[in-house]
């Protein structure tokens, strides 16, 4: 059971995903521009942030190098984000080859991510763990309970604090709860490589990741609502501002009119009633 409870401690230490955050934020009616540079920005801050949040938490052991893991996750996450980045942007031909079969890269990049689980379960199942099946449906049901109240929490907290931005509360909501697999599993590996419970690290992010695609999914349609109706409200109130705002305007200027006039015919009697 302790391999499991370390599990979803890693699994809380992790960034957000990018492509589903991307996804579930447009469908909720929310800010796309936010949203990426959001999922972009956590997930390069924490290819440095979450090791050093995981050893924090979990504690450091004799097992594990600090130096080798750093340099792993360099070779296997850095490094690829580097490369892309530079054909992307400096080499034209590379950029629309991929353009063109992105959707066969990206069938390619979900079988290697399915090939790296199966590998460490594997090697979990082959050296035996310290979870029974009930342990395994206990933190299904904690990591349910978890997520509902994290989303639930997460939206109250953004509600108050942007009380004027519907689009980032519907970001918000996604940003903050999305944990991911691409980065989690190549991350959770080069830490505990040598573990033989790797596998059981490594099962609360499979489970969260599936759980959170299914309830953001469900919410989805509900937040694009409130987000319209709420945008609807925002635009009310700014367009009766206005005309507040105007009809002061409109009153001050009578005002002045009035005050000249009064002026004007007091000058008048004076100049004829000498």
């Amino acid at each position: 059971m302790q391999s499991l409870a370390d599990g979803m401690t890693i699994c809380a230490s992790l960034p957000v995903t990018v492509n589903m955050v991307q996804v579930l934020t447009k469908s909720a009616g929310g800010d796309e521009a936010a949203a990426i540079f959001n999922a972009a920005f956590g997930n390069l801050v924490g290819v440095f942030l979450s090791p050093a949040l995981i050893l924090l938490y979990l504690g450091v052991t004799a097992e594990i190098d600090l130096g080798d893991v750093f340099y792993k996750l360099g070779l296997r996450v850095v490094l690829p984000i580097a490369i892309g980045q530079l054909l992307q942007n400096f080499v034209p031909p590379a950029k629309a080859f991929v353009k063109r079969y992105k959707k066969y890269f990206k069938q390619m990049q979900e079988w290697c991510l399915v090939f790296i689980v199966y590998t460490v379960f594997c090697k979990t199942f082959l050296e035996g763990s310290d979870a029974s099946t009930g342990d395994i449906f206990l933190m299904i049901a904690l990591q349910f309970v978890m997520l509902c109240f994290v989303m639930v929490l997460a939206w109250l907290l953004l509600r108050v604090l942007f009380r004027k931005e519907p689009k980032l509360q519907a970001m918000g909501l996604f940003g903050c709860t999305q944990k991911t697999v691409a980065m989690g599993v190549p991350l959770i590996n080069a830490i505990y490589e040598s573990n033989p419970l790797v596998g059981l690290y490594t099962l609360p992010l499979l489970i969260w990741h599936p759980m959170q695609l299914l309830l953001g999914t469900a919410v989805a349609p509900y937040i694009a609502d409130y987000v319209k109706r709420k945008e609807e409200i925002l635009g009310l109130n700014q367009i009766n501002e206005e005309d507040e705002a105007e009809s002061e305007k409109q009153n001050e200027a009578v005002e002045m009119e009035d005050t000249s006039a009064i002026g004007d015919t007091s000058v008048a009697n004076d100049i004829t009633n000498p």
